[in-house]
Order: structure tokens, then sequence, then C-alpha cells
């Protein structure tokens, strides 16, 4: 009898201890075996078991449960359900990673009071921003606080280690948002006013580009995106930027313009591209007869291509010894002439041609009108105004004309 009894207060003891375990309790517990994918351990002081799995042994990842794990050691650990038919032999499922937690949000609430900056690892792309591991916490980076920019291609983050700051947190939700953008910005305003400093307009710059756009290109140059606007990619007409440059291609630019305000330097590609002008005073001299086409018609003359790619004004005055009003009374497009080119610019790509230069002057009995103020002197060199393209002697000899 008094066996029976001992061992009925005994069990009735362990059932007392095992109601006094409850679900978040903190409890030391020893291990006593060593699986695969678990461990099986006794809770101090209650005689009751209970079991770690592999999930729940740390926040850190185990590749080897058996290195990191002994018979005999003791473990801090939380209560986080009870399972098993025999409820009075008080089977547990227990966490360690769950205490490891607790730490670190702790460490992580410290670290916001002091405006820390945290290391954070990419672990995960998801909709919207990047999963990142803080020291065992898993917190969210939004899309919009990765980089100054919006960033379209998340998986390039994946594995890295990123500087961030804590922007939110809330341990009760597991919820931990954080931020790289403010130090991306202030990285790069040191970088920029680094670069700005040794740079200057018309300066070759060589380097990768980071980013294509509707508007452009951006090239990395010693760490500050540069932008290469639509219109400076090329002399030729682009619509689309992805049709004539690619994101890694190395390129040398000219530097057009550096914005110290707005921190922005200014790349032209179609600067240093090498056109049919650079080499045109080797095919082109003054005096020479050239065959051209008409390409287009203007009020002030006719614009002829000699070359690929060069065309050159023959200007109203120097289209006929007649007197016109308009050059399509004598001239049509797609029309094939002999001109003389009477001036050569290569700077300005500029190239003067007349027509009537070829032509024999007419005699004096000629009843054919002729202009006046020597206007059929071959060796007049016609060179157009910037602003409207006729000189002093044009507006002269149209005066005169209606007079």
């Amino acid at each position: 009898m008094s066996d029976n009894f001992s061992g009925s207060q005994e069990m009735a003891q362990a059932l007392d201890e095992s109601l006094n375990v409850n679900l978040g309790d903190v409890v030391k517990a020893e291990i006593l075996q060593v699986d695969d994918n678990q461990l099986v351990v006794s809770i101090l002081g209650t005689g009751l078991e209970g079991v770690v799995p592999e999930r729940e042994l740390s926040t850190q990842r185990v590749d080897d449960i058996n290195d990191s794990f002994k018979v005999g050691d003791d473990l801090d650990l939380v209560v986080i359900s009870k399972f098993g038919a025999d409820k009075e032999n008080g089977n547990f499922l227990l966490s360690r990673k769950r205490i490891e937690a607790r730490k670190q949000w702790s460490a992580l609430e410290e670290r916001l009071k002091n405006e820390d900056t945290l290391i954070a690892h990419v672990v995960k792309a998801v909709k919207g921003g990047l999963l990142a591991d803080v020291g065992g916490v898993v917190g969210f980076i939004p899309s919009s606080r990765i980089e100054s920019y919006f960033v379209k291609n998340l998986k390039q983050y994946i594995g890295k280690d990123l500087k961030v700051k804590v922007i939110e947190i809330e341990p009760s939700e597991n919820r931990l948002i954080l931020s790289r953008r403010d130090f991306v910005q202030e990285e790069k305003k040191e970088k920029f006013l680094e670069l700005a400093n040794r740079l200057h307009e018309g300066d070759e710059v060589t380097g990768k580009i980071t980013r294509i756009t509707p508007f452009g290109a951006f090239v990395d140059v010693d760490g500050i995106d540069c932008l290469v606007h639509i219109s400076e990619i090329s002399r030729k007409r682009v619509t689309d930027p992805n049709d004539v440059l690619t994101v890694g291609e190395e390129v040398t630019a000219k530097v057009i313009k550096v914005d110290v305000d707005r921190q922005r330097v200014s790349l032209s590609l179609k600067a240093l591209e090498k056109t049919a002008w650079d080499s045109v005073d080797e095919k082109v001299k003054i005096g020479d007869t050239l065959e051209g086409k008409v390409k287009r018609l203007t009020s002030f003359g006719a614009f002829v291509e000699v070359l690929p790619e060069i065309e050159g004004l023959v200007h109203i005055s120097q289209i006929s010894h007649k007197h016109i009003a308009t050059p399509n009374e004598v001239l049509k497009v797609g029309e094939d002439v002999k001109v003389k080119v009477i001036d050569l610019e290569k700077e300005n790509q500029r190239l003067s041609l007349s027509i009537k230069a070829l032509e024999d002057t007419p005699k004096a009995n000629d009843k054919r009108p002729a202009k006046s103020n020597n206007a059929s002197n071959d060796n007049m060199k016609y060179k157009p105004t910037e602003t409207s393209g006729f000189s002093i002697g044009d507006i002269i000899e149209s005066k005169q004309s209606k007079s």
C-alpha cells in the first residue's frame, strides 16, 4: 500500500508541476537526446520532458545539430505549445530561437533610441521590398527606402550586406522596418562634392552605364551617377536609349555641365562622336566643283548634300545670275546639281556653295535682268549670319530691286 501511495503522490506532484508550466513561460532544460532534427530535453525541477524542433533551435542557421548541441547541456527555452495524447505526461514544444529573438528585439529597441547604424543581410526579395536579417531578426526594407531612386530589380541585392537604420519597430507584431536610403544619399553627397571639385566642363570621363530610362542613361563615374540625356546620346535621332546602350557597358563621355546645387553632372556621348565633318577639310577645298543633291529648300536658300552627312548652303544670291524671289523658282528637292565651294568653316560645320559661280556671267547686251552690286562676282564669299541667314548686301539688293 505504501509503495502505491508513494507512487500516487509522485504522480500527483508531477501533475501539479506540469500545471505550473504555461505557454510563454521561460524554463531551464537539460538536453537528454540529440536527434537529427530535434532535441529531447528535461524541464528542470518538473520531471517533464519536451522537444525543441530544428526550426526552433536558433535565429542563426544550424549546419550540424550534433556539433552545436551536446547531451547534458543546459538551455533557456520558452514554452510555445503542449502536445501529445497523454496530457498528464506533460510533453511540451519548446523554443530556443524565440529566447534569442526576444533579446535581439530588446537590443534593437535600444539601438533605435540611440539611432545606431545596423548591418542587414538581405535574404529575400519580395513584393514591395527586401527581407533582411539583422542579428537574427528579419526586417523589411521597402523599395522606396533602398536607393535614392526607384529600384526595379530587387533580386540584385540578395546575399548583400547593407548599412541600414531602424525607422519602425513593434516586437509584439514582429514588425521591423528598415531604411538604407538616408545613408545612400549622404554618401552620394560626399562623393559628389569630391567629384565636382575635380571635374570641369569639357573634361572626358569614363564610366559604366548603371541605369537606362526613357529620358536617358546614368553613367557611374567614381561612384556618382551622371546623366546622359537622350538628346546627348548620339547625333542621330534616338527614340529609345535601350536601342543604342546597354547596362554595364563602359563608355567615354564629355562633361557638359556640373550643377553643384542640384548635385548633378551632365554628360554627352555625341560630343565625342566622330562625324563626317571631322575630316571634311581632307575631302573638300575652297574652289572645288562638286556634285550634290538638293535636300531642303528655305526662303533664304537651298541645302545641298555634297558628301554623306555633309550639307552646304547655296544662298539665294548664289543660285542664279537672274533675280529670283524664292529658291523653288529654279530648284526642287531631290534635284542633282553642280556647285562650287566658296567657303568652308570646319569648326562651325558650315559649308557655303554657289551654283551661279559655275554659270557664264550674262553679257552686257543680254536682255535677262542681272543682279546689281557685283552679285555675279565668282570670288564673293557668302557667310550666312547666325540669326537671319541674310547679309547686309542682300538686304540692300532687295530694296534696290523693289525700287
